[in-house]
């Protein structure tokens, strides 16, 4: 402990940890300690913890510093300094003011310095914080003023070193240990101080209202302003300098003894002040502050205890509770927020029947009262709580112990010396710190990350992490993914998704559209214009340019590209009589800026290579005219379009366009540049395969001082192994397979190792993925596995808070190249950053780059008989066997039929004189079902939704006049008839499900094997069936859905149903490995599948789908466009029709043998493309055709998808 007076010590802290030093161990051996930081002090205090057992008591001591030159001045509360500061030096590139100060006040100004341009600087005191205001002029307004704030507690009569540096256009603000560096608004940067003025404000400009005493109180010492000592000028009575009131250059100061009440265990007793007390009343007083809500300040006994008082907190207010024998219990409470660290007074004072409990001289609240009997002391009175139980039964607490500082006791009007009191001569007390107060103010340095709030009791703090994105104790943790390949590899689907891509690192998370497909992952990023917009002439104006704003900032936006493997963006010009590159000769008419930052200019179009200029017309030498490289360098009258992607990332995103001929008579444009599309995250398959004990990578040095966050995902089948080891002089972090169902995480930050464990129900060598966090700060650390509970462990009390390690990152292994570990490490990230496992891996004996095998840990997430397939460095489910599609075959294949719809799904020709083979599944070609095959076995599935009754669901022929029908009778029950001998009769199977066709989805599963035939509906049981005819459905012909146009080979039942139609809803139909829906709807150009009618796909299948709107189509969302400014215009796409001919031009010719033809057309075409997205057409003069079919517009979000805020 140091001091400067003898009085009011202060702890010597390390790292905000008690310091504790091991002394001797013997009479002549030296134990030298360097402190961490210097003190200045002129006394040293020394607390022994522990005593040499073998020993006697004794201590030689030294101590070494530097010398220290002091030039102090004091400040009663009315006086003040007043320097003039000219001459000023010329064109100073750097100014600076330092200065140390010790307070008696909680707030007062320190300094305030002003020029003639009224630019001034004020370094104040308000509530223990320094406050630095920047202020232009006299107002107050937010834009001439710019406040910071630094520091807390700087009230408690110690001294605090501040220095502020300026440099041009920002300042380091320094407190002590801590600085801050603060950007200044460039209306401030100019400094033309003049004058200061030191201890008070002297009209040079009020923040506050006049009345209120803003000097202060105390003493400044070492006061230097760009060099020049001013305390040292004022000592030497300088004609710049002016003393107002009385100023002393000594530092005199009153002696308040203050305590500590460190635990719940603390309280001070002390005795009845018989000679003070009178028969008439008492009076008691007191001053504490606190960080804690609630704590008994004072209680004691009334005369021959008859009852008792307490005088304590509660909710952050001061509460009197009197309980006296036969009497009412009178309460009385004053006060606020009092649990704010400042110091604050209480008196309680009772005087002839009047009772008032008095918080902060009356400033804070009064409550007054008048009990019907006398309150007096009885007895003696105990502070802070009471002695433990059975040591005393004079003392009773019902509340909280206090834990905080009181000082200037008073009873009876009379001060308290707490000096006899410390020296055991009066009263008693226990864990109580004595002529000192211990607070601590844990929130100050800003442990809280990523915005937190910090809230604190007298032990610890709380970080509120509400809104921020993060969790944990210190807010540090991200809770969202890093991309979106990671949320899809959790099982998601495509929706809009919060994407953090450095974790836990600086940059917030954003709200992104993830595109989950089949194939790849798109992430989606949109701009203010990603419409196709025309180009309107502007006067005055040779050129059209257009900027584009991300929804993205710029910081995640560059980390997006550099972590996606693939990003590309569209580019498309629409032109008539309308260049755009011009030759590669020729000047550049048009170009385009992309790239991080602010981006390089670009001569290449879409489709083709970085600095080209050329267009892909070009590169595939196709272009309308070979002299040229775009086809609208081509200069034609007829509509041309070049478009493409752009592809290479160091170019990406497009920031801005310049089109350069767009001014001349009868030209015409239009331009669209796509969202920002990228898909793959090199961060989560980054992996490495150790395939010996003895092997390891090595990295630099982990710095994770206060805070660390470690992730991965491994895979082994050894029972044991070290995944990371760094190591310091006594510090480590290691994480480790401590057997086959634990994980262990340990670590040393100097006080000792502190473990971590996390153990499995199920064994963790299974060779699948599991997912390891971890997590250690200042506060806790914490362990977290797959989904498994979070195990956590808090950080000791007065322990070290700084992690320091100095040796290499080791990653599956030890430097002692023992318990390496055996197996896959994938995704490792130390604070957000993903180390580059592979690259490392290629370059390292025993480590191979990646680790394949993803299918056993994410297999599950293929569903609907989907199958996994392996990647390089991924896994995809293949749909090919499912009814379903989507990215985990999940996602319904739906479609709305009418009477007259019709789907046919052919497997084959008329059958050969080949002999007999075994069938083959997955595909929907037709070799999927051979006609010479002779099915033994079927299974069956569909969902259908429908109030039509009598109807056939499913009609499955064969050329031998054999037949397998699913339909709906009279009495809306399902029948399933097999006619599996063209001889005989069909056999009718009839579920006892009734009500079918009651307009509700309901779910259909057949299977048979030989004459073994199973049905269940819904949730139902499954019934059993047994065919008495033949086992062989032969020579399979084809499937309907809907209309049977061929209906003259049916028996008389099915063919009125066959010829009536379906009217619903039917999903997800597989026939074998067949699906039908799937066929017409995804891939009618490369299935042996002819539709006929009106048949419209929906999401009519889904089991929350409103049967009302049953044929509601899929769209992408319109996106609205702007013209160089970046304001909306009403022109959008739309992927359905992708009609955009009234955004370039009207079509003002329209000839009748036109419109006839096209009637003709669409007659002729009506069933078949009502059942699927129009197709592309080829350009020709028409500007929307030239654009229909771009690529990439398929990736958007759609209108009816849902955004998950996840």
């Amino acid at each position: 402990m140091f001091s400067d007076t003898g009085h009011n010590w202060k702890q010597y802290r390390q790292e905000d940890s008690i310091g504790a030093f091991p002394g001797n161990s013997n009479a002549d051996s030296v134990v030298q300690h360097k402190l961490q930081h210097p003190v200045i002090a002129r006394y040293v205090r020394l607390l022994p913890l522990d005593w040499n057992p073998n020993g006697r008591i004794g201590l030689r001591l030294e101590t070494y510093g530097c010398s220290y030159d002091s030039d102090v001045v004091s400040l009663d509360g009315h006086g003040s300094l007043l320097f003039g500061l000219r001459p000023r030096p010329m064109q100073m590139t750097r100014e600076s003011i330092s200065l140390t100060f010790k307070s008696l006040r909680n707030s007062g100004i320190l300094l305030h310095a002003e020029g003639q341009s009224e630019h001034s600087l004020v370094l104040e005191l308000e509530k223990g914080k320094l406050l630095l205001l920047l202020r232009k002029g006299r107002s107050s307004s937010p834009d001439s003023q710019h406040l910071v704030s630094l520091g807390n507690l700087l009230d408690d009569q110690h001294w605090h070193h501040v220095a502020v540096e300026h440099h041009s256009t920002h300042l380091n603000l320094t407190v002590d240990k801590s600085t801050l560096w603060v950007q200044i608004p460039p209306r401030l940067t100019h400094w033309d101080h003049d004058q200061m003025s030191v201890g008070a404000d002297h009209g040079l400009g009020s923040r506050r209202s006049v009345g209120l005493n803003r000097n202060f109180h105390g003493c400044l010492e070492n006061l230097v302003y760009n060099g020049v000592n001013l305390v040292d000028l004022a000592k030497k009575k300088d004609q710049r300098v002016t003393v107002k009131g009385t100023v002393t250059f000594s530092c005199a100061e009153p002696v308040f003894v203050a305590m500590t009440f460190t635990s719940p265990q603390s309280f001070l007793r002390l005795p009845r002040a018989t000679e003070a007390s009178s028969p008439t009343g008492t009076s008691v007083g007191l001053q504490f502050r606190t960080w804690n809500k609630a704590g008994l300040l004072l209680t004691f006994d009334l005369p021959k205890r008859e009852g008792a008082v307490w005088l304590y907190l509660s909710k952050a207010r001061v509460h009197l509770q009197i309980h006296k024998s036969g009497r009412a219990p009178l309460e009385l409470n004053a006060g606020s927020a009092l649990n704010d660290g400042q110091w604050h007074s209480v008196e309680l004072i009772s005087r002839r029947g009047h009772l008032t409990v008095s918080v902060d001289g009356g400033e804070g609240a009064t409550a007054h009262a008048s009990p019907p009997f006398l309150i007096t002391t009885g007895g003696q009175l105990f502070f802070g709580g009471c002695p433990a139980e059975g040591s005393s039964q004079d003392c009773m607490n019902p509340f909280k112990a206090f834990q905080g500082c009181m000082r200037l006791l008073t009873v009876h009007n009379q001060p308290v010396d707490l000096i006899p009191v410390q020296q055991r001569l009066m009263g008693n007390y226990s864990h109580l710190q004595i002529d000192m107060c211990g607070i601590i103010d844990r929130c100050s340095q800003s442990h809280c990350e990523h915005g937190g709030s910090c809230t604190q009791s007298w032990s610890t703090f709380h970080c509120n992490c509400s809104g921020t994105g993060y969790n944990g104790a210190t807010c540090h943790s991200s809770i969202y993914e890093q991309s979106c390949e990671a949320y899809k590899h959790k099982g998601n689907t495509s929706g809009y998704y919060y994407i953090d891509v450095d974790g836990s690192g600086p940059i917030r998370p954003q709200l992104m559209y993830c595109n989950m497909t089949e194939d790849k992952t798109w992430m989606v990023i949109q701009h203010n214009n990603t419409g196709l917009t025309r180009v309107r002439p502007a006067p005055g104006k040779d050129q059209h340019s257009a900027h584009f704003e991300y929804a993205s900032e710029e910081e995640q936006l560059a980390a997006v590209v550099s972590q996606s493997e693939h990003c590309e963006q569209e580019l498309t010009y629409l032109c008539r009589k309308s260049r755009l590159l011009n030759t590669p000769d020729g000047p550049l008419l048009s170009w385009w800026v992309g790239g991080p930052g602010a981006g390089q200019v670009q001569t290449y179009w879409g489709g083709a290579p970085p600095g080209s200029q050329q267009c892909s017309c070009g590169l595939q030498e196709n272009c309308v005219d070979p002299k040229h490289y775009c086809n609208c360098d081509a200069d034609r009258t007829e509509w041309a379009n070049d478009s493409g992607l752009l592809t290479h990332k160091e170019t990406l995103p497009v920031r801005s366009l310049v089109l350069g001929d767009v001014q001349r008579p009868g030209s015409e444009s239009a331009y669209r540049v796509g969202p920002l599309l990228c898909h793959g995250d090199k961060n989560v398959w980054n992996a490495a395969f150790f395939d010996k004990e003895t092997s390891y990578l090595h990295f630099p040095t982990f710095h994770g001082e206060l805070s660390a966050d470690i992730s991965f995902l491994f895979k082994t089948t050894s029972s044991s192994g070290v995944f990371l080891e760094n190591l310091g002089i006594k510090d480590f972090i290691r994480i480790e397979l401590g057997s086959s169902t634990e994980v262990l995480f340990s670590f040393d930050v100097g006080n000792g190792p502190l473990e971590v464990r996390v153990a499995s129900g199920s064994p963790l060598n299974d060779d699948r993925w599991h997912r390891v966090r971890a997590e250690r700060n200042v506060k806790e650390a914490s362990l977290r596995l797959d989904e498994l509970p979070a195990a956590t462990r808090e950080a000791p009390a007065d322990g070290h808070s700084h992690l320091q390690l100095n040796s290499q990152l080791f990653i599956g292994g030890t430097a002692s190249r023992q318990k390496g570990f055996r197996g896959c490490i994938r995704s490792l990230q130390l604070n957000g950053v993903t180390l580059d496992l592979e690259e490392r891996a290629r370059i390292t004996p025993g480590v191979q780059a990646g680790c394949p095998g993803h299918c056993s840990s994410y297999g599950s997430l293929c569903r609907n008989r989907g199958r996994c397939s392996e990647r390089p460095n991924s896994f995809a489910c293949d749909c090919g066997s499912s009814a379903y599609t989507g990215a985990f075959c999940d996602r319904e294949v739906s479609a709305s039929f009418k009477s007259g719809t019709s789907v046919s799904f052919t497997f084959s020709e008329p059958p050969s004189s080949e002999p007999n083979g075994s069938s083959t599944g997955g595909s929907l070609s037709s070799s999927s079902i051979r006609p010479d095959v002779n099915l033994r076995a079927e299974n069956v599935s569909l969902s259908f939704r429908t109030s039509q009754g009598p109807a056939l669901l499913l009609y499955v022929g064969s050329y031998r006049r054999e037949y397998l029908a699913l339909l709906l009778n009279k009495h809306d029950m399902l029948e399933v008839r097999y006619r599996l001998d063209s001889s005989k009769d069909a056999e009718i199977l009839r579920s006892t499900a009734t009500n079918l066709a009651n307009g509700q989805l309901h779910a259909v599963v057949i299977g048979r094997v030989a004459d073994a035939v199973s049905v269940q509906i819904d949730q139902n049981t499954k019934e059993d069936f047994n065919l008495t005819s033949d086992v062989e459905f032969n020579a399979i012909r084809s499937l309907v859905l809907g209309r049977v146009h061929d209906s003259g080979e049916l028996d008389p039942v099915l063919s009125p149903l066959a010829s009536l139609g379906f009217t619903g809803c039917l999903s997800g139909v597989l026939f074998n490995s067949v699906s039908p829906l799937k066929a017409a709807l995804l891939r009618p150009d490369t299935s042996p599948v002819v539709v006929s009618g009106p048949l419209v796909q929906s999401n009519c299948g889904s089991t929350s789908a409103n049967p009302y709107a049953a044929e509601t189509t899929h769209h992408l969302s319109g996106q609205s466009g702007s013209v160089g400014t970046g304001q909306p215009v009403v022109n959008a796409i739309r992927s359905d029709s992708a009609l955009i001919g009234g955004v370039i031009a009207v079509v003002i010719f329209v000839t009748v043998s036109a419109l006839a033809v096209m009637a003709r057309v669409l007659y002729r075409r009506k069933g078949a493309c009502q059942s699927r997205e129009a197709k592309t057409a080829k350009p020709d003069d028409n500007p929307e055709l030239a654009f229909s079919g771009q690529p990439g517009s398929h990736r958007g979000p759609s209108e009816n998808q849902r955004e998950y805020f996840i």
